[in-house]
Formats: structure tokens, sequence, C-alpha cells
């Protein structure tokens, strides 16, 4: 009777606005489509609200391009015993140097193969640049379809794709990883599936992993780069600061005065000044890893 009755009472202060709700209070209680799709675990974070028509508002459905990129799609086996595809920009020479590229929720469309070009030539033409397709073929421009896909993807499959890139890179291979939203989370995560052979990691506001003895493992420093947001809050991203430090792993950050998704390719309200002082912040960052 006591709880029911504090309870009451907190729900009546917060009604009046005299206590104000946690920014993560809505994680709490979300429903997952996966088992394992939690804050902390393997798969992204952000299938909790992928269909919370909020979080879907800040996704305008991408502008569409017809870009005919300078690289080929390819395919390559993963350890699931299928197949899975990407788009590919081979260095000039030779090189084990990679840079392994995340799409947005939106798939493996024509403005991520378009960034991929970007990267390709502002690192000189010397590295790699592998844009995966981790929906296997899937893509879309409607926000809602863009979430079901999203909360749809086995979380073992996109491991595995993840891992059979690692293996077309070769074993003397040297990636780094970038990627936007889902593509951010992915980032680190494939920082994370690659071992010795990582090199670094970029983050455009994605979930960050957020277990200790996960980070524990990993083989580089990480840069990320983030909104203000509600979904990826102050909060979440500071932990993730803590946690990084708990695991003796540096972490460079920076907090945008930007909505999520300010820096998305396809974004009809693309930030471009923000945008800039991003990208150039993640070129400097992976020029430094290839140098």
């Amino acid at each position: 009777m006591f709880k029911l009755i504090i309870t009451g009472f907190g729900l009546l202060l917060t009604t009046l606005g005299l206590i104000k709700p946690s920014p993560t209070a809505h994680l709490k209680n979300a429903v997952y489509c996966h088992p394992d799709a939690a804050i902390n675990g393997p798969a992204t974070g952000m299938e909790a609200f992928a269909n919370d028509p909020a979080f879907q508002a800040l996704h305008p459905s991408p502008l569409l391009i017809n870009y005919k990129g300078n690289g080929d799609m390819i395919s390559f086996p993963t350890p699931d015993g299928n197949n899975a595809s990407g788009y590919l920009v081979k260095a000039k020479k030779k090189s084990d140097k990679w840079l392994f590229v995340y799409q947005e929720w939106w798939g493996l469309n024509d403005h991520i193969k378009k960034m991929a070009d970007v990267f390709y030539t502002d690192l000189g033409g010397d590295v790699n640049v592998l844009a995966l397709d981790m929906y296997d073929g899937k893509s879309t421009s409607d926000p809602k379809e863009a979430g079901q896909i999203m909360q749809g993807r086995d979380q073992n499959r996109l491991q595995n794709i993840v891992k059979g890139a690692y293996q077309h890179a070769g074993k003397k291979a040297k990636v780094a990883n970038v990627g936007w939203c889902f593509g951010g989370g992915w980032s680190l995560r494939s920082a994370l599936i690659g071992g010795r052979n990582n090199v670094g990691s970029v983050i455009y506001y994605g979930m960050p992993v957020r277990d200790v003895e996960q980070l524990k493992t990993l083989n580089s420093d990480v840069l990320g780069l983030f909104a203000t947001e509600q979904y990826i809050s102050k909060e979440i991203i500071e932990d993730f600061a803590a946690k990084m430090k708990e695991a003796n792993k540096k972490l460079e950050y920076k907090i945008f005065d930007a909505v999520h998704g300010f820096s998305n390719p396809s974004n009809p309200k693309y930030d471009e000044e923000k945008s800039k002082e991003a990208y150039g912040m993640a070129l400097a960052y992976l020029k430094q890893k290839f140098s």
C-alpha cells in the first residue's frame, strides 16, 4: 500500500511538471524485437524506438538521386554459409588498408555509395573502401518501412556479414569503420568484431556498446560525433565515455548542437555547417589511422 501511495505521488509530481522524467526512461520498458536488442547487447539498440513516430520524424524520406559511382557491387561469402554484398572502391595499388562504411537505416542506397566515393577520394585513393549491404539487398525511402526492416534483421546474420567482410579483406587487413545512425552503432560493433584487424571506429550518432567487458577487447580508440537529442542522449553518451574509460580505451567525442541525422548523407535537412566540421574530424581521424 505504501509503495502504491509513493508511486501515485510521483506520477502526480511528474504530471505537474515538478519532476522531470529521465531522458532514457522510455527505453526501460521498451519492447524489443530481439531478446538481445538491449542497449548493451550486440544489436544496435535503436530497435527499441524504431517505431516511435517522433524518432521516425527525425528521418525524413531521403532525397532521391541517381548516382553512378566509381566502384562496383561485389559478393563475398559469410561464415553462415551464405553470401553478402557491398559496394567496393578498390585502392589504386594493392593495399591492406580498408574502410568499412555502414549505411543509415534506409539500406545501401546511392547516398552511401556516394559517401564511400568521397572518403575514397579524400583518403587519396590508397584505401579500399567497402560499403556493406547490411539489409541483404533491401532498401527503402519510407521511415516506417525502414524501422520495420531494421527491427526484422537477424542479429546473427548482421554479425556474419561483418565477419565475411573481414575475411574478404584478408588476414593482414587494417580496417577502420564509419557509419551513420544505424550504421554508427555498427561501426563500433564492427570494430569489436574485427579484433586485431580493427584500427579505428567513427560513430555518427549511433547507439554505442556500453558493456565494459566487450569494450576491453577493442583494438583501437573511437571517435564519436553525436547530436543533441533525447534518444542517444547526453546521459547515454557520457555513460559510454565512462565505460570506455573503465575499459582503459580512448574516446574522443563531440555533441553537436544539431538534431539526430544532421549529417546523414540522404537527409533533406542536412546541416551543411555542422556536417563539414564533423566530416573534417572524421577524415583527420581516418588519415591518422592509415598513415
